[in-house]
Formats: structure tokens, sequence, C-alpha cells
């Protein structure tokens, strides 16, 4: 007897469905598996006949062969045991009247029978949703992650033989309730402004990127608060949407990293280490190929301490994304395209010892170390970071004073202010802060005054700036402008503007 039993493969961050056919003959016993699995679903074989036998079912002793459809898709991952478990029990005519119709079954099997939670769940479910599906068997602990997706009646399992039951009807399973998606203030720590003392120029600076999504370069001794300023970004950023929730969760879903909640509720602050390579950032793998730091810091920052010090080939991988928001990873096993619309936060020093440019500390280096610390970042990558801040030593009275700081909170209501400004802005568009603004939303929200462009050209030239960065400066001053709640962008936004470019210095 032939059985068919719908799951899902997962490409990337899309769904694919895939049929498991089942065909039970009369022969010399045989267990095969077809359409391109790899070794993991073909252990499968081991772990459904143990799953069989220990929840109390028969495994056929005939010529089985199991199909997984269409043919020319790499099946990768345990996510496919349930369906072949299920697959098998209606081919060996244990499941006679029960109505597997329509059902996505997706889980991991233990030996026991015991249903494991797997990664990639959300995009899943999301996938099959679109393709017309409703109704979904997935395993328990996964049941929180899929209670924030509507219009679906989905029935966490913690065993087969509860499954078995539900599709025979002696004992249905409750489907999830339906999560409302609520999202959380940054907890990264306790960092918040109100302990940054000094440095308004910085300070400033962070409030501007955060308001249009643009990136950040802290250039300054040690010790002067670059990281701490860095890890005060998530509490000025606004509250996370459902949708964008939605988006990052299916990213952090395949990537293995999604907490109990089963929603990422903050935005991401990614930080890898210097020492990381091409492929950890940007994402790949031997096998599956997976998300990397830029994509996991989606919505969010990706900040990269001692920018310098990153290895120059994993530093010339982010240009391009950040760019066009996306990554393409391109690897043997296939082509997989990630979101990588992300905040970049780097710090650095202005020379090997760190004194370069000090108000209070003589720099030991000679000129040709300096340029050579500071040709590790190359002109294109500057080219691409809006704001370039120099943050110098604090004095000692400004530490010790009790006066406090405009705190995170203060700050992110005004940011909370200018990202309602720039939605309004570009409602229908793909485009959601300034950051993102192409030519077209340029000349259309953009215009400058005949003063504000004379100031811009002066720069332009002076300074030798790329058309890129010219750009750049505009939807810079554009964002100050939404701050100040100015319609137009007047000269002194474009002064600023041009203030935070460190080319003449760098």
């Amino acid at each position: 007897m032939v059985s068919k039993v719908v799951c899902y493969a997962l490409n990337g961050l899309d769904g694919v469905p895939v049929e498991v056919e089942t065909d039970v003959n009369r022969g010399i016993p045989a267990y095969e598996m077809v359409g391109l699995p790899d070794t993991a679903v073909k252990e499968s074989k081991e772990r459904v006949r143990s799953a069989l036998k220990n929840s109390g079912l028969l495994f056929p002793m005939n010529k089985i062969t199991i199909n997984f459809a269409p043919a020319d898709i790499r099946k990768e991952g345990a996510s496919f045991d349930l369906a072949v478990a299920v697959s098998l029990l209606k081919a060996s005519e244990q499941l006679v009247g029960a109505d597997t119709d329509g059902i996505v079954f997706l889980g991991e099997l233990a030996l026991s029978g015991a249903i494991r939670p797997i990664a990639g769940l959300l995009p899943i479910l999301i996938s099959a949703k679109s393709h017309g599906f409703s109704r979904f068997i997935v395993p328990a602990e996964n049941a929180r992650e899929a209670s924030f997706l509507g219009g679906a009646e989905i029935c966490p399992a913690s065993t087969l033989s509860e499954v078995v039951r539900h599709l025979k009807g002696i004992s249905p399973i409750a489907p999830v309730a339906a999560q409302k998606f609520v999202p959380h203030p940054s907890r990264k720590g306790g960092a918040d402004l109100k302990y940054v003392k000094g440095q308004p120029v910085a300070r400033r600076a962070l409030e501007i990127a955060v308001a249009g999504g643009h990136n950040l370069l802290l250039v300054g001794p040690p010790g002067t608060g670059k990281t701490m300023l860095a890890r005060c970004l998530p509490t000025v950023m606004p509250d996370l949407t459902f949708e964008e929730a939605l988006e990052i969760t299916k990213i952090h879903s395949v990537a293995g990293t999604l907490g109990e909640e089963g929603i990422v509720t903050e935005r991401p602050f990614r930080t890898p280490h210097h020492t990381a390579t091409v492929v950890a950032l940007c994402g790949g793998g031997n096998r599956a190929v997976r998300p990397g730091e830029i994509s996991l810091a989606h919505g969010g920052v990706l900040f990269l301490d001692e920018l310098p010090e990153y290895h120059r080939s994993a530093l010339e991988a982010l240009r391009q994304p950040l760019e066009d928001g996306r990554i393409t990873v391109s690897r043997a096993s296939g082509t997989v395209s990630f979101p990588a619309r992300f905040m970049l936060c780097a710090s650095m020093n202005p020379c090997p010892c760190g004194n370069y440019g000090s108000a209070d500390r003589v720099c030991t280096c000679t000129p040709a170390e300096i340029r050579r610390y500071r040709r590790k970042i190359s002109g294109p990558l500057l080219d691409r970071i809006d704001l370039q801040v120099e943050v110098d030593n604090v004095a000692y009275d400004d530490l010790a004073s009790a006066a406090a700081s405009e705190s995170s909170a203060a700050v992110k209501e005004r940011v909370d202010m200018a990202r309602r400004i720039q939605r309004s802005r570009f409602e229908g568009s793909a485009v959601s802060v300034n950051a993102g603004m192409g030519e077209r939303e340029l000349e259309a929200f953009c215009p400058l005054g005949r003063e504000s462009d004379a100031i811009l050209r002066e720069a332009f030239e002076r300074m030798q700036l790329s058309a890129r960065a010219r750009s750049r400066i505009v939807k810079v001053a554009r964002t100050i402008a939404d701050l100040a709640a100015s319609e137009e962008i007047l000269p002194a936004h474009v002064f600023e503007a041009v203030s935070y470019r460190l080319y003449d210095k760098m």
C-alpha cells in the first residue's frame, strides 16, 4: 500500500513542501529511502523503527520504500522523522480511517517515541500557511513559538503515541492558544545613557544614528566610553512591531538561537569577536547554509569593537549588505538569501597606542605606524558609515559629578517621534527609515535650499567626498531635521551632518 504525508524542508528562510511517500510491499525485508535525503534523514530509519516499537506500534517486516518528493531538492535535518513514522503507519494500515490529508507533520523522534523540538519551525509554518495549509502537528516544546501564528490549527504533541491517538480520534490534541505579541524594552545589562558622563557630541551622534537607522563609528583613545556608548544603543531604539518581530524570529529560529519566549521581543544586539571569519559574519556552513552575524543582527545593531582588529576580508564582506540590506550566500549545497538590514556601530582607536589626537595624552606612534593602522579600514567601507565621531577623554570633575545625564528613556522619546515622522513619510513603500532612502526618495523628500546646497557643495569639494558620501550626508541632515520637527532641511542641519565626517582626519 502507498501512503502520502506532508512535511516541509527549509531553503534559507523559505519552506518547501515535501511529500513523504511510503510503499510497503511483500518481499525480502528492506528499508530504502530515496529523494536526496542527507545523513540525518537517512538515520531516521533507526529512530523511527525504535520509536514505533517503544510506542506499542508494529514495524512492518516488508520491503519498505520511502520517497521524499520533489526528488531534486536536498532534504536535511531530523524534522522529517514524525512524517516518516506517520506515513509508515498509514502504509502498513495501522491508521485505518485516520484523516491525515492537509496536515503538516513536523518533529524529530527520540528512540522512546518522544517528539523533540526542531529549528526553523516558524518560517516553515509561515510558508506552509501561505501555501494553503492550516493544520499542523508540531513538537510540544515548539508550541510557544508556534502560538504567534494566527489563523491556523496547531496541535502540539509530546509523543508518537499521542499523535496516533489524535489521528484516530481517540484523544484529540487541543490546539495551541494564539498569543499576543508584547515587545519588551531592552534588558542589556542595565546600560543607560544616564550613566555616560560627558561626551555630548557622541551622545548626539548616537541619537541621530538610531533615529534615522544610520551607521556609526566612534574613534578615540581607550577608556573614553566608546563601548559603553555602543551598549546603550538598544535602550534608545524603537520597540519592535509584530511584523518586524516575526521576520527576526524566523532568522533566529533557523539559526537555533531562539529563546524560551518563542519570539524575539527586543531588537538584536550582536557583538562578534574580532577573530570572526567571513563565514561567521555572512553565513554559510559545510552542509546547510545558516545565517551569520549580520543576519542575526537584522532589525537591530551589529557592534564591531576595535574595528581594525577584524580580518580585512571579513570587513570588506560587509560592504554589499550595508548597501542592499540582504546577503546572498552561495555554497556547494546551494544559494540562499538572508535579510541583513542592520545598524552598524563600530569603535576603534585612532592609532596603535590609542592616543593620537588626544587633548591630554601623548601619542608614541610614528606617522608610518598610524597610516598602516588606519589603512586596515578601507575607504569604501568608511564611505558607508554615515556618522564618524571623535570621542576624547572625560575630565575628572565630569566623572565625579553627581549631576545626572539625560536618560535613555528621554532620548528614546525623541527617537520615537522621529521614527513616526519617517513611517508617515514612507508609508506604502519598502523604505522604513531615512538611511534606507534611494535616489528617488532623496529627490522627493530631501530638497535643499540654495544656502544648504552651497554648504554641501563646499564640503564636497574641500573634503573630496564621493557621490555616496554626499547622499549619506543629505540623509543624516534629513534625520536631524526630523528630530527638530522641521519639514525643511535647514543650513544648520547640513552643517551638523557634515561635521560628522572625519575624512579630512582619517
